[in-house]
């Protein structure tokens, strides 16, 4: 049986799959779009290093504060990960050893799903379940942000 949900176009019943029934041109325009955008950064990011003041505002925590936030070092890591100093970028920012590859992954995979125009349906429980884990991730984030102000080694390296 197959039947049609506005939001997500055909709905397979047999293969719990929703079909975006948009062009693939029109389905990966926002890809190609945001692909090019990050592109930009990277090369703008690769030409202007960060250790240099005055190209870039600094973090909002660490000027009012003077402490770090989960994200601080991350643009002078992202400076190094863009030359291939593994060892610098986790020294500004040890989250960015996660967080890039799952940035990659889930492009990836929106990149894919809009190519095919094909992606799972996913059900309320399974819902749930990214609900919780985005809630545990959310507070490790924020726990790894107060332990690195008081552990040095895991400082961003400023200050």
């Amino acid at each position: 049986m197959t039947a049609y949900d506005s939001r997500m176009g055909t709905l397979d019943d047999q293969t719990r799959v929703a079909v975006d029934e948009r062009s693939r041109r029109r389905r990966m325009l926002p890809v190609f779009i945001t692909g090019i955008a990050a592109l930009a950064a990277g090369v703008y990011l690769r030409a202007v290093d960060p250790n240099v003041p005055g190209h870039y505002p600094g973090c909002p925590s660490q000027i009012f504060l003077g402490l770090d936030c989960p994200g601080c070092g991350g643009m002078r890591g992202t400076y190094d990960l863009l030359y291939g100093d593994l060892s610098g970028m986790a020294d500004h920012n040890i989250l960015l050893i996660i967080f890039w590859p799952v940035v990659i992954v889930a492009f990836a995979v929106w990149a894919y799903r809009s190519w095919t125009g094909r992606r799972p349906v996913v059900d309320i429980a399974t819902q749930a379940r990214r609900s919780r884990l985005m809630v545990w991730l959310l507070i490790g984030v924020l726990i790894f942000g107060v332990v690195r102000n008081f552990v040095p080694y895991l400082g961003s390296g400023v200050g």
